[in-house]
Formats: structure tokens, sequence, C-alpha cells
């Protein structure tokens, strides 16, 4: 069945004229299931809904549009449940992820994964097929509830029609309480098109903000004698203070206890990159010689070396501050554990610390000051190295020079990801976006959507700039032409180094490539060298691409595509496809894969 017959078989939801698509309402007594969702969502305080339609979930996607969610129809459904996701750490409030049953949903758990993984508050709702025919080879059958199990904090099938209010509530308390996570409800096609009497819908409440748990007095006053004993204190600032958006009592704590501070990637601008007390520039130093570490919504994980002697010291204590309680005492084998919300700790500890006199640490500041200057020298003299084609550090340094203070950044790809995280500082939280706890390729795009959107309708003067390697670009690539449709004036960057952490250049991969079958003569990471990607801005209309070689090349790009306010543009700035990041003590990784 196609398009334009769903939507005459279904004449009390659209009528399609020349001028307008005019939504007309149910009578005052009925609801269809997928008004009674749209309902329900938009009472629940749902502001967005991202998804590919199709049968049987496109009547929830008109539905949501007539209760007032903005539906952004993306061009891949793993794009729709990153852009949601990333709603949901920006605002605390899960936006939706709609998609069809079958395939449609098994593209949507790289969203959900990456939800849960990053502890980000996600409502995922997949259509599937009637319950009258399960087991018998339906269209696109597939047991969802059961699998979304896996990838979520809570999975579900709501019982009866007059329950959809109950389940959605449920879902969205269950992904904003304790540790956020993705949620899962699942609509059989029938559910979706019955109607239902208004007074046989069950009542529900609105799920209330999440609660923001304390700590003991007792655990405060441990947590002063700990800092006053230490000879070397350190805070690390992680995506949980961001998500808590407890940027305002972890500045005044800062402030208070006068220690240098570690910010993770998307802990960057909780407290300004550019504060005193940031030492990022000394990371490794940092986290080696610490005797004392304060972790304020930061795991011990892969990106912290599990917390483990070379990167740590062997004697390292821990204070370990997450809303989740079963990551307490995760890696950390000489440490105190506290559950409570960031803010709300923050918030308590600052009081309690008011009037008590905490020394300062002469020696290990200086110690850290030395490192912090000596390797700024290095990324110096990397950023103005401009031998063509031109390293990572000498791009950003164009882009640094030009771009305003208070943009929003979206950055993923290998080199080009890790690059951006020690030379492009910021002064506001939740104001970088990457590949996250779970290193996901492929969330540029989408995230960069969900964020023009966001700041469309709350901060309309700031400026989207997604910066992605041309492997991660190939991800979503084609979202480019969602962020035309909805008039986003994303900027989108290249960094083209021809290849997956590094390729060849144009002469080395055409004699390659002819030398014999390309799957067996070309290397696994590497790309078409020389891709002309700006081309792709032709085909709209308005939309303007550029080619950048040289240093002015990217300024001036980035001047222009700064003064677009409804148009995306694409930059892709070439590479040196043998250039790297700058040598690091301790890398991101364990052992390099390559």
């Amino acid at each position: 069945m196609n398009f334009f017959k769903i939507l005459k078989s279904n004449t009390n939801l659209l009528i399609i004229n020349r001028k307008r698509t005019t939504l007309i309402k149910m009578s005052q007594d009925k609801l269809d299931g997928a008004g009674l969702i749209a309902k329900s969502l938009k009472e629940q305080g749902v502001e967005y809904m991202f998804g590919v339609v199709g049968i049987p979930v496109i009547e929830i996607a008109l539905r949501a549009q007539q209760y007032g969610i903005k539906y952004i129809g993306m061009r891949n459904e793993q794009s729709a449940s990153y852009a949601a996701s990333a709603i949901g750490y920006m605002t605390r409030k899960p936006a939706v992820s709609l998609c069809v049953s079958g395939p449609g949903f098994v593209h949507t758990l790289a969203g959900m994964a990456n939800s849960n993984e990053n502890s980000w508050p996600l409502l995922v709702i997949g259509g599937s097929s009637e319950t009258a025919q399960e087991g018998q080879g339906a269209f696109q059958e597939f047991p969802q509830v059961t699998i979304a199990k896996n990838f979520s904090k809570y999975s579900a099938r709501p019982s009866s029609l007059s329950q959809i209010p109950f389940f959605i509530e449920k879902a969205i308390r269950i992904s904003t309480f304790g540790r956020p996570g993705s949620v899962y409800l699942d609509f059989p096609a029938e559910m979706i098109t019955s109607t239902i009497e208004q007074d046989e819908i069950s009542k529900t409440s609105l799920c209330p903000e999440a609660p923001r748990p304390l700590t003991s007095l007792q655990n405060l006053d441990q947590i002063c004698d700990l800092i006053k004993n230490s000879q070397r204190p350190l805070i690390i600032i992680g995506k949980g203070a961001a998500y808590s958006q407890a940027e305002m009592e972890i500045n005044e704590l800062v402030k208070k206890l006068r220690v240098p501070f570690l910010p993770t990637p998307m802990g960057k601008g909780v407290v300004d990159d550019d504060h005193e007390f940031c030492v990022s520039a000394a990371r490794s130093t940092a986290l080696k010689e610490a005797d004392l570490i304060i972790l304020l919504g930061a795991r011990l994980n892969w990106m912290l070396h599990f917390g483990q002697s070379p990167r740590f010291s062997s004697n390292v204590k821990f204070i370990q501050v997450d809303i989740n309680a079963e990551e307490l005492g995760t890696n950390s084998f000489n440490s105190m554990q506290i559950q409570a919300d960031l803010k709300a700790f923050t918030k308590q500890l600052n009081e309690f610390i008011k009037d008590k006199s905490l020394d300062d640490k002469k020696e290990w500041w200086d110690l850290l000051n030395k490192k912090v200057e000596k390797n700024k020298n290095v990324i110096l003299s990397m950023a103005n190295d401009t031998t063509l084609p031109l390293n990572y550090y000498a791009a950003y340094s164009q882009i640094k020079s030009v771009v305003p203070e208070d943009y929003i950044l979206v950055s993923e790809g290998a080199n080009t990801m890790d690059t951006s995280r020690s030379i492009l500082n910021h002064s506001e939280p939740r104001h970088r976006l990457d590949a996250g706890s779970f290193g996901t390729m492929g969330v540029g795009s989408g995230f960069a959507i969900a964020a023009a959107l966001y700041c469309r309708d709350y901060h309309p003067n700031k400026k989207v700039i997604c910066i992605q390697g041309d492997s991660a670009f190939g991800f979503g690539g084609m979202e480019i032409e969602t962020a035309y449709r909805y008039s986003l004036p994303i900027i989108l960057v290249i960094f083209n180094n021809n290849g997956i952490y590094g390729g060849l250049d144009v002469e080395n991969f055409n004699e390659l490539k002819k030398s014999g079958d390309p799957a067996l003569c070309l290397p696994p990471m590497s790309l078409t060298s020389g891709i002309r990607y700006e081309k792709l801005a032709l085909a709209f209309e308005n939309f303007k691409g550029y080619f950048c070689q040289t240093p002015d090349d990217i300024r001036k790009a980035f001047e222009s595509a700064l003064k677009e306010t409804q148009t995306p543009s694409i930059i892709n700035i070439e590479i040196n496809p043998s250039a790297d990041r700058k040598a690091q003590e301790f890398p991101w990784l364990t052992k390099s894969k390559i």
C-alpha cells in the first residue's frame, strides 16, 4: 500500500489540497491510538520526535504534529535515534525516536545502545505487526519487546489502548530517574489505528523531574578531611556533571577548593576550559601524579584508563560521586563512594566547606604548570606548521581563530575528534557532543541536527558546527538533506585525510587501485583519495560548499558560512593523509589497534 492510499484510507486524519495539509480532529468523544500516543507524549512534555516513517507508524508522526510535537524526518533510523538521545542530554527530557517494525527497529538499536552507555534519556516508539498475525510470518514480524530489553532500561507493549497514557508516563519516568537511559514502547498496528472513547482512557499524572539525592553530613566531613590531607588533589569533571546541569555549583566548588581540574571530553565547558585551574594540557601528568581524585560524574572506564597503574598512581584515592549506585566501586579499589546527584551534591559540599580553611598546594601547582606550558608549546608548534597538505592542529587553529565563543561543537572521527579535544576550548556546558563512552562513529549528523533544532528554539544566536573525519561523515552524510529541508544552518566540516585514521595521497591511491583487484590491493583503512565532498552542496539551491587547502581558505570559508541563517554549509578541508595527533604518554585506548 503506497503513501497516498494510506492517506486516502484514513479520511479522519488528513485532507490534502494544493495549498496545504489540514489535520482533521477526531470527534470529541473518541481518539485513535495514534492520537492517544501523541496526546500522552505532549502531556508529558515531549517536544521532539525523530524518525523514518512507514507502515504502521506514519499516523503517529502525523498526530504528533497535530498535537504540537515537532517531527523531524531523518534519512536513517540510526541518525534519528542519535538525534533524539542528544536532545535528552541537552535538556534532561527524552525526545522520541520513531521507527517502523523489523529492520527499522534493528537500525534504531544503535541509538538505544549509545544512549544507555552514555546515560542519556531516550524514548523509542516502534510499530509492530498485528497481534492476530503473530507467529504466521507477518510483514516485518520481529520479537522487538524481547530484544529491546538488552538495549534499554525498560521495554514493554501497552496492555490495552486505554493504558497508553500509563505506559508512556512510566517509560519517561524510568528513562530519567536514577541512571538515565533508553526505554522502548511497542505498538502493534491495530492499536495505532483503533479508536477508544475518551471516558475509557486511564488517567495518569505528569512525570515529575527526576529526584536529586543528597549525601550525608558524615560523608561531607570525610571528604573535607581527605582534601585537606592530600598533597596532590585533582577534580575530574565528567559528562554526568554536564547532564546534571551542575555548572554553577561546580564553578563555585573549584573556586573554593582552589585545586586543579580536568574535564573529560563532554565535561568540557562545565568550568571554562580557559580557567586558570584547568590542567587539560597536563592530562597525563595530572592523572599519574594525583594522590586524591574527586570524580564528579565521570566513570573509571577506558576513557580514564580504568583508574589503574601506570596511568594512575598505585596509591591514589578516589572520591567517586555518581547518580548510579551500580557504578560505584567499579575499578576503584581505594575509594569513597557516594551515590548522589551532582548538582545537589556540589551545592551541599559548597555549603559545608564555607568556613573551612584548605591549604594551597604550591608544589603540586608548580609541577602541573610546568607541564601545561611545555605541552601548549608543542601544540602551538604543530599549529604553526602550515606545510601543505595541512596537519590537524594547523587546520583547527584557523577554525579556533574565527568561530564565536559560544558555538556548539559536534565532533567525531578518530584523529579529527581527539585533536579537537586538545585545541578547541569551551566556556559553556553541553556545548560539545562527540563519540562518548561507547565510542560510536556515525553520531555526528544526528547530534548536529538535534543541537541545531534546540538552538533554534531556545538559543537562536548560537551556531552549530559539526566537524567529522571523512570516514565519520560517510555514516550519515545524506542527513545534509535533512538539515537543508528543515532550514538548519549547520556548518558541516569534513577533515578529509582519505581514510580511517589515515589514507593515501591521490597518486598512490590511483597506482594501487590499478595494480590489481582493489579488494586485495587497497589498504583496509583507505578511502577514495581527493573526494570533493563540498560539491554535494550543488544538489541543493542556495547551499554553499567550500574546498579548503590553505589556512586562508579555512578562514574565508568559515567567515562566509557563519553568515548563513537558514541553510547549512559544507566545508571540505584537505588534511595530510599521514598527519597524526600529538603523541600521548597515555592514549585514550590501552592498546593501539594499528
